[in-house]
């Protein structure tokens, strides 16, 4: 029995573990949230790594995360506290005394030491790696073997739980033996089994030593692999970047200009097919396989638009970069909560230097789609256009957490694209409360659009949600076919704690009302326990019978692609009792995808192309036109201040105007007068045809007063 109790491992004490090797183990308070403050964790530092699990029991099966300890900085805080810093991240922790607050720090410091040292080394050695075909060779026979050594472990670890179980067996009979005259041969067979326990776990320990040496002596080779894969990887996306930017530009070169944009290209084309004619031998074959894949050549991607003759205005592509102003949120939020959002007196800091007006016309960035639709025969077709339309108007709003400047009332903005795109667009303030815009389209290339929203916005604390009310309307002249359908809630998260992020969340039905096909659009809202694809928008195509025909899916800030069904059947699992359809299709085919942003987007308030030139300045526009707003305009300069000052006295005014028709309202109700309150100057209320709400629709006029330059009738609210 002694020799059975020594084989025994010995009990270890709780807190920190210090086995033979370089592990170190132990509890750690990891901070998590501010709701949740500190967590115990438990900590496993070995082979220059720092892992940590809720659980002792977990490090069999789950690892919460890892720390590299080669590229982490340590700092030492207050008592029994510090601070790991590792890929950006910074990692909180506290121990329960200060000596083992320090035993820790020890630990990380000698192993941070050693992973540097040993990474210095990996990057100082000059040996040649072996070729493609002898690494393959190689890397074959490695996993060759450690598949070996694994069965060796696999086949040590049913001995030991076979010799395991009959060693507690022979415990159990010999408690119940004690005294008996058979006594000896069962302490006998007890020594026995522990004897083969014992060399099964010694063979189960030489195994795991031959796997871990395998593994370790190819673990540099292997990390020199992957490091060049890396960088490889990372070489192929900036790769990628510059052509998709490319691309883009070519694209919207095209649009500009297609004639002499195509004329160009056929003249570049000829003088390289003149150039390959003069060429040597391998010369020719170079161009000859150029003009064979042309979509696929860097040197057709890379042709610059710049060379091509353009009489046309030179849109702005970038403006000041956003200043870092602090302010203290807390103070001014605290106050607000459950209040509309847009009674809140806000500075600037919290906005971005475009208007709402602005950001409802940014809606037309992807006109072309409605280009296309405008020429389809089937009006299927053309709902999977508009539906992708739909879509695309929150593409631009991923990054964009920053709230536009609220309207005066009575401001305007127009967007005159005629010579490039083919429309112009009129946009004007009709209510203050409820804040409420009017938006009126025309396009050269067959189709209108109107569209009249009102903003319901609410702080809730921890988020701000923004419900647009209204419907847009989409008239198709050729067919005549009319589409109507309304706007998702945005939701911005983490106003007060964290990094704001935005969500677009709810159904859009997409009705055609003069053939009654429907598009019901699904978008997904964000969940941290969902295996969904982030941002997933979904939706099918239907026509007046509720047959399926087209199958919707993407995301709303990426692509969006249409299958075409080809069979259905009803299947199960459907809520509330429905059976689900399931749809056969064939492949998808792209419909939109988003624009790469432009550069520096980042420090430009993640304005997309078209957003860069919104508040570019206009001669000729109205004195009511965004443009002009002056706090919008210092904002953009990055005067921060002096656009606070501005916006004070605007909204002061404002409030003035509003008494002022107040009382002039009250006064003409005493002296028994009609009153029709405040009359927006482009727009008048009228009930629409189709849905039977009372809307705001275009009267017409301003474009005629502009070509006067004819703008008596508008406010002075600057």
């Amino acid at each position: 029995m002694n020799e059975l109790v020594k084989s025994l491992p010995s009990p270890t004490l709780p807190g920190i573990h210090l086995p033979c090797s370089d592990t170190y183990k132990g509890w750690l308070f990891k901070w998590t949230n501010y709701l949740k403050g500190y967590q115990r964790r438990w900590f496993v530092l070995s082979n220059g790594l720092l892992s940590y699990y809720r659980t002792q029991a977990e490090m069999a099966h789950t690892c919460r995360g890892t720390i590299p300890l080669a590229t982490a900085h340590i700092d030492v805080g207050d008592t029994c506290h510090f601070v790991l810093t590792s890929g950006g991240r910074n990692y909180h922790l506290k121990a329960t005394s200060e000596g083992e607050c320090q035993r820790w720090v020890s630990a990380l410091q000698q192993a941070n030491a050693n992973a540097t040292l040993m990474m210095h080394q990996s990057d100082d050695s000059g040996d040649e790696g072996p070729g493609p075909q002898e690494d393959r060779t190689i890397n074959q026979g490695v996993l060759k073997t450690l598949s070996t050594k694994l069965d060796d472990l696999s086949t040590c670890n049913e001995l030991i739980g076979k010799h395991g179980a009959a060693l507690q067996r022979s415990l159990s009979e010999l408690e119940d033996l004690r005294g008996a005259a058979d006594s000896t041969d069962r302490v006998k067979s007890v020594n026995e089994r522990a004897t083969l326990f014992r060399i099964t776990s010694n063979a189960m320990i030489n195994a795991c030593q031959d796997f871990v040496d395998v593994a370790e002596s190819h673990n540099r080779r292997w990390q020199k692999a992957l490091q060049y894969e890396r960088e490889q990887r990372h070489h192929l996306e900036e790769t990628i970047e510059q052509l998709a930017k490319q691309h883009n530009s070519l694209e919207r070169a095209w649009r500009e200009n297609p004639t002499t944009y195509s004329e160009q290209i056929i003249w570049l084309f000829w003088k390289g097919a003149e150039r390959s004619e003069r060429g040597d031998d391998s010369d020719e074959n170079e161009e000859a396989e150029f003009f064979d894949a042309m979509e696929d050549s860097p040197a057709f991607i890379t042709v610059s638009a710049t060379g091509i003759t353009n009489h046309r205005r030179t849109r702005r592509c970038r403006i000041p970069d956003k200043p870092n102003y602090s302010l203290n949120l807390w103070s001014i939020m605290k106050n607000c909560i459950g209040k509309d959002l847009s009674k809140i007196p806000m500075p600037v800091n919290f906005n971005e230097p475009l208007s709402m007006l602005q950001r409802l016309t940014e809606d037309l960035e992807y006109s072309e789609l409605l280009d296309r639709a405008a020429h389809c025969d089937s009006s299927l077709e053309q709902m999977c256009l508009v539906a992708a339309f739909s879509v695309s108007s929150y593409s631009t709003t991923v990054h964009r957490t920053a709230k536009p400047f609220n309207p005066l009332l009575g401001e305007t903005f127009e967007l005159d694209r005629l010579e490039e795109y083919g429309y112009r667009s009129i946009c004007e303030q009709v209510s203050h409360h409820p804040p409420a815009a009017a938006l009126h389209v025309t396009s050269q290339r067959g189709w209108s659009l109107w569209q009249h929203i009102t903003i319901d916005s609410k702080f809730r604390g921890k988020y701000i949600s923004v419900m647009p009310l209204g419907n847009i309307h989409l008239h198709f002249h050729a067919s005549g076919n009319h589409y109507v359908w309304s706007k998702v809630t945005s939701t911005v998260h983490n106003i007060i704690v964290g990094k704001l992020w935005i969500d677009q969340s709810g159904d859009i039905e997409i009705v055609n009302t003069t053939v009654k096909d429907t598009c019901r659009l699904k978008f997904s809202p964000y969940s941290y326990f969902s295996r969904e694809v982030p941002r997933k928008v979904t939706g099918v195509v239907e026509d007046r019978e509720g047959t399926g025909h087209y199958i919707l899916s993407g995301t709303w800030d990426g692509k969006m692609e249409s299958s075409k069904i080809v069979d259905s059947s009803e299947g199960c699992g459907g809520s509330e009792g429905k059976q689900k359809t399931v749809y056969q299709t064939l492949q998808p085919k792209l419909l939109w995808k988003k624009y790469p942003l432009p550069n520096n987007a980042e420090n430009m308030y993640y304005f997309s192309s078209l957003a860069l030139t919104l508040n570019e300045p206009e001669e000729g526009v109205a004195p009511t036109d965004s443009r002009m707003r002056p706090d919008q305009r210092l904002m953009e300069a990055g005067l921060w201040d002096e656009a606070n000052t501005h916006k004070q006295r605007l909204e002061e005014h404002q409030r003035l105007e509003r008494k002022k028709r107040d009382a002039q309202v009250n006064e003409a109700l005493e002296d028994g007068q009609d009153v029709e309150g405040y009359l927006p100057l482009w727009f008048e209320k009228r009930t629409d045809e189709t849905t039977g709400d009372i809307t705001y629709t275009y009267r017409g006029g301003y474009w005629e007063a502009k070509e006067r330059q004819d703008w008596s009738q508008c406010p002075e609210i600057y």
